[in-house]
C-alpha cells in the first residue's frame, strides 16, 4: 500500500478526536445493527490492533508451502549462468585438490 504524503496524513490526524467519538456515536446509537458493529469494531482495531491472523495451508491445516520458480529466458540471464558454472568450477576445483 502506498503511504499518504505527510501532509495529508497530517492533516487526516487532525480530525482523529472527532472521528472517534462519531464511531463511539454510531456503536453506541446507530440505526442498524451492522453499522453498530462496524463501529465497534473500528474502535477495537484502532485502539488495540487487529487480531492477528493464523497462516495455515490449504484446507485450514498445516504448513504454507510456498514454490518459487525462476524461468530464465533470452541472453539477458547467459551472464548469470555462467558466473553460476564458474562458482561451480572452482568448488570442483578446491574440492579436487583437497582430496
Amino acid at each position: 500500500m502506498a503511504k499518504a504524503p505527510l501532509d495529508i496524513r497530517s492533516l487526516a490526524r487532525q480530525h482523529t478526536h472527532a472521528a472517534i467519538g462519531s464511531l463511539a456515536r454510531i456503536a453506541a446509537d446507530g440505526e442498524s445493527e451492522a453499522a453498530r458493529v462496524a463501529a465497534c469494531c473500528a474502535l477495537l482495531d484502532r485502539g488495540w490492533g487487529k487480531a492477528p491472523q493464523a497462516h495455515t495451508g490449504e484446507d485450514g491445516e498445516g504448513d504454507i508451502r510456498v514454490t518459487i520458480r525462476h524461468i530464465v529466458q533470452g541472453i539477458a540471464a547467459q551472464p548469470q549462468l555462467e558466473a553460476n558454472n564458474n562458482v561451480v568450477h572452482i568448488i570442483e576445483q578446491r574440492e579436487q585438490r583437497d582430496e
